[in-house]
């Protein structure tokens, strides 16, 4: 990997209003462009990251997972910091994992997945940090001309993330920039931290940033023309090449450089295409296959009690169709080693139900099947309906 420059921060159209890069045409530039390797940085999400993963591969170039967080701003929480995390290793794939769906499940302001500090202290191995250039809490101390509380808070993420904190540089012509880029590399000469550039990419060409302006606009019930609406891109968020990027950052050489070394750092590989389920517990004495076949039997005869009368003469002939339908699903999910599929998803649809959680009817040719209606995944009784 010894090509000049790698992009470290690309927003995907997974982050919605805020990118209009899809991941294929993203791909398909960064080979094109002689880059190595690229990053996929959506807003606290991994939503893109199979499709990345498998198009990146596919196009010869290195992917490279990570995810623009929010950070929490305790002094103003409707304005958190931004922190970008990149995955090194497995353990920092599951860590960041871990961090964004406590994200979404604890950190929820205003409909923005915030982190907490706190959350990092415990799930910062494999991982490398950027520090959100001017929207990180370092960079904001810096533009408020607090320097000693930039140092403080720049001391405490080299303590958390040792050797692989980096100090974010962006030049994209927005507001403020030049003014963080001087301050924020003279705090990185004063505490020997590295520093590495980024571009802080929304779309792949310059002329799609129109086409970005109005998914924005049409996201905050804004028109392009509106003097008042707020304009935090410039057309320089594209996917530069690396001889523009080295051209930008000609008086700081280290900080393309060590877009190459992070890109080294980070070797993240996935295992797409194989299931990965839990092994369902199964009495002594019975294999998965008969336990399966016997909670079928048994929930098969519940249902029938409900839909028809028992004691009716009748009754042998309305279940022969049922019994019937049951061995021939039975077989084939069997012969096709699913049953610990059906006794998994049985268990948490009873349990959601017992507990008062709502569950949908399901969809799909499992869910029209007579075994799920039996095992009280679903509540339709697919003969009568014809499912």
């Amino acid at each position: 990997m010894g090509k000049s420059f790698v992009h470290l921060s690309v927003h995907s159209e997974y982050s919605l209003v805020d990118s209009v890069v899809r991941i294929k045409p993203l791909a398909k530039a960064v080979a094109a462009a002689d880059m190595p390797a690229v990053a996929i940085t959506d807003q606290c999400n991994m939503f893109a990251m199979v499709k990345f993963y498998r198009a990146a591969v596919q196009a010869g170039v290195k992917p490279i997972i990570g995810v623009d967080a929010w950070l929490e701003n305790t002094d103003s929480p409707a304005s958190p910091f931004r922190l970008l995390l990149l995955c090194q290793n497995d353990l920092g794939y599951k860590n960041l994992m871990s961090l964004v769906s406590q994200a979404y499940l604890e950190g929820q302001h205003h409909g923005m997945p915030v982190m907490q500090t706190q959350w990092l202290r415990e799930h910062s191995d494999g991982l490398i940090a950027l520090s959100g250039a001017l929207k990180g809490d370092v960079g904001q101390a810096l533009l408020s001309n607090q320097r000693a509380l930039a140092k403080q808070r720049l001391k405490e993420w080299n303590k958390l993330f040792p050797d692989r904190f980096y100090i974010e540089l962006q030049r994209t012509g927005r507001e403020s920039e030049e003014v963080y880029v001087h301050a924020a590399v003279q705090l990185a000469l004063e505490s020997d931290t590295p520093v590495v550039a980024t571009n802080d990419v929304h779309f792949i060409s310059s002329d799609e940033f129109e086409a970005h302006e109005t998914r924005v606009c049409i996201h905050d019930g804004r028109t392009l023309e509106d003097p008042r609406r707020p304009r935090l891109y410039s057309d320089q968020q594209y996917l530069r090449s690396p001889e523009e990027m080295a051209m930008l950052f000609a008086d700081i050489p280290e900080a393309i450089q060590n877009t190459v070394e992070i890109a080294k750092r980070c070797n993240l590989e996935l295992t797409l295409g194989q299931n990965y389920l839990p092994d369902f517990p199964i009495p002594d004495g019975l294999t998965e296959g008969e336990y399966f076949r016997k909670l079928a039997k048994e929930g098969l005869e519940n249902r029938l009690a409900f839909l028809f009368d028992v004691d009716a003469p009748e009754f042998a002939e309305q279940r022969k169709p049922y019994d019937e339908r049951l061995e021939t699903e039975l077989d084939v999910i069997i012969d096709m080693g699913f049953p610990g599929y059906f006794l998994i998803v049985s268990d948490f649809i009873r349990w959601a139900k017992q507990n008062g959680v709502p569950v949908g009817p399901g969809r799909g040719s499992g869910a029209g099947s007579l075994v799920a209606y039996a095992l009280l995944i679903t509540d339709l009784d697919p003969l009568k309906y014809e499912l």
